[in-house]
């Protein structure tokens, strides 16, 4: 909203420093204090509020040490996040970009898909809360939203090098990139390979021409697939204070520096990955989200003022999601989200391995002491500050990795 004013006064009175706004650092740094103006300003009031409406966590016994002292935390905090990442985007965004349209829909979708559940939890009194085939039913929603636009909208594309020999002397010559027009493309990146990519139509290709025409529905599966799972995994992060926060932010960065990268044609060049028009603007929105982190992280971080709830949880999985669908790094995910991913697999093994061995036995057995991973060392004695910490750690060595296999091939 603000780049359109600055713009025109640019244009039509050349005020001095307006035309600072046409840069994307400046823009993004400016989401990051605004976003973090918000969240530790409105959040405060927030919680005061919540907390004289009684809307508090009820806490299940599980048998972990500290668990009773949070009961009657206020609870669905996740509303400090979504504002303050969607009020700065708004605000210092190019609205009329594709790739910003799309992120403030999947931040909206989900926010509102987890803010229903915390308030069936919370105002209905029903523990349960949302349906779980309702949650799944929203996330695929999403997942078609997402896949759809990004694989027929016109705007999303990619520009592929073309080398150019140029003759600087009569004796030498050296070759200059260059990229073609915009193309439409459902190649992606693919780290540690030579050629650094993957095109999703390899899948359908040996159908010949038959299988081609439904590439689109092999992408939209894989782009569900990697919503729900991403997202379910910042859910069941969403255990310890301050854990799913810290976690989000540290991916944020790494998907920030992502998305700068392959937006920038000189970056891209010099990195020699895909350059993806239009996709700098996210910089901003990564910006906004990360400084919302950081700053719930103010309230939420041991002992916790409030929770995030589903409303937070599920919509920040989803936002790192789709911004790896965008800046098409999703294979990086398993790297950049590695711990959403190892608390997702421990719930599934856990699950998985009981129900074997109840069947095989007729007592069922576990991997771990509980499920999610988290909770394990809860149950091992640790300190849940010692837990988070490291935990973060672990988040900040994989987000290094995953911005190092830019040049890892």
């Amino acid at each position: 909203m603000l780049y359109y004013l600055f713009e025109y006064l640019d244009s039509a009175y050349d005020i001095p420093g307006a035309g600072v706004f046409q840069y994307i650092t400046f823009r993004a740094a400016m989401a990051v204090i605004t976003s973090l103006i918000i969240s530790m300003l409105f959040g405060k009031r927030l919680i005061d509020r919540l907390s004289r409406l009684q809307i508090g966590e009820t806490v299940r016994d599980l048998g972990l040490e500290g668990q009773n002292q949070k009961a009657g935390t206020p609870t669905m905090g996740g509303v400090i996040i979504l504002l303050a990442i969607v009020l700065p985007t708004v605000l210092w965004a190019k609205l009329d970009n594709i790739y910003i349209i799309l992120m403030l829909v999947s931040t909206i979708w989900m926010g509102a898909i987890g803010f229903l559940d915390d308030y069936i939890k919370v105002f209905k009194k029903d523990k349960k809360g949302l349906r779980g085939i309702f949650k799944v039913i929203g996330q695929i929603g999403l997942g078609i939203i997402v896949g759809s636009t990004l694989y027929f909208h016109p705007e999303v594309t990619i520009k592929e090098k073309v080398p150019v020999v140029q003759i600087e002397t009569w004796e030498s010559a050296s070759e200059i990139p260059s990229y073609s027009d915009p193309v439409k493309s459902t190649k992606t990146t693919l780290p540690f390979l030579k050629d650094n990519e993957f095109d999703y139509e390899i899948l359908t290709r040996w159908m010949g021409d038959f299988g081609t025409n439904w590439t689109w529905l092999i992408y939209i599966l894989a782009v569900i697939f990697i919503v729900t799972a991403v997202s379910n995994g910042a859910n069941l992060t969403d255990g310890l204070d301050g854990l799913a926060t810290g976690t989000s932010a540290i991916a944020g960065v790494a998907l920030l520096v992502l998305a700068y990268v392959s937006g920038s044609i000189v970056f891209s060049n010099y990195l020699n990955i895909m350059y993806i028009p239009n996709t700098g603007e996210l910089v901003i929105f990564t910006a906004a989200f990360i400084g919302a982190a950081i700053g719930f992280l103010w309230y939420n971080s041991f002992p916790a003022q409030v929770f995030m709830g589903d409303t937070g949880s599920l919509a920040i999985g989803a936002i790192i999601a789709v911004l790896a669908l965008a800046v098409r790094k999703e294979f990086l995910l398993p790297i950049i989200a590695g711990v959403f991913l190892a608390e997702n697999v421990s719930v599934i093994l856990q699950v998985s391995y009981f129900k074997y061995t109840k069947k095989k036995y007729g007592e069922g057995r576990r991997i771990l002491l509980m499920s999610p991973l988290h909770h394990h060392y809860q149950k091992k004695g640790y300190p849940e500050t010692k837990i988070v910490t490291r935990f973060w750690i672990v988040g900040i060595m994989l987000a290094v990795f995953a911005i190092a296999t830019l040049k890892l091939r």
